[in-house]
């Protein structure tokens, strides 16, 4: 008996359209990244995982590391992450990153936990999360040490991401998602104002 794979079957036998199926084998390829060495994936695993064929990764993506190029690539997801006025920015990054865990078990920034992974390719991955992610937050930010501030506020995000997603720390993962919002997002937004600056030394 033949298995017919997403993406491979008849017109009109439930055949995904590309960009579904393109998603859904990211979405494989993501998976594993967080848990195994780059080097250690095979595009069988993707495949499996994503229910395709390995042909069909192929097909759309070339090879694996064209594949993993986009796995390693943030700005699809920090548009999303971003997507908010600067006065209520805070809230929603930290809303946006919990309901991506719970909803959809995945996280828009997590992947650079892993970086230390990967080898040469953990280098694309931080060199990706500085210019997309940590860099891009910062040209938002005005004031004294947007750089830092914008750091800082991505450090928060990370710490939550990893207790909720990662840790499964209990508590939090049974609170509810505003009351979480509500009582950790003060802290990233108070790094997004602006900033009046180091006040000047005091004389002895």
């Amino acid at each position: 008996m033949t298995t017919a794979y997403a993406d491979e079957r008849e017109p009109g036998t439930g055949r995904r359209d590309a960009e579904a199926t393109k998603a859904a084998i990211v979405r494989a390829a993501r998976h594993l990244l967080a848990r195994h060495a780059h080097g250690d994936i095979t595009l069988k695993a993707v495949a499996d995982r994503a229910g395709v064929s390995p042909p069909l990764i192929l097909k759309y993506f070339g090879n694996k590391d064209a594949l993993f190029s986009s796995v390693m690539n943030f700005e699809a997801d920090v548009e999303a992450l971003l997507d908010a006025p600067l006065a209520g920015l805070g809230p929603h990054m930290v809303r946006y990153v919990l309901t991506g865990q719970a909803e959809r078990g995945a996280d828009p920034i997590l992947r650079i936990v892993f970086a230390p992974l990967h080898g040469a390719q953990g280098d694309i991955l931080r060199a990706n999360f500085r210019a997309q992610v940590s860099e891009r937050l910062a040209a938002r930010l005005t004031g004294a040490d947007a750089a830092l501030r914008a750091e800082l506020a991505v450090a928060m995000l990370l710490g939550i991401g990893v207790m909720y997603g990662i840790a499964r720390g209990p508590q939090v993962r049974a609170a509810d998602i505003e009351d979480l919002v509500r009582r950790y997002a003060p802290a990233v937004q108070a790094q997004l104002a602006a900033s009046p600056g180091r006040a000047p030394a005091q004389p002895h």
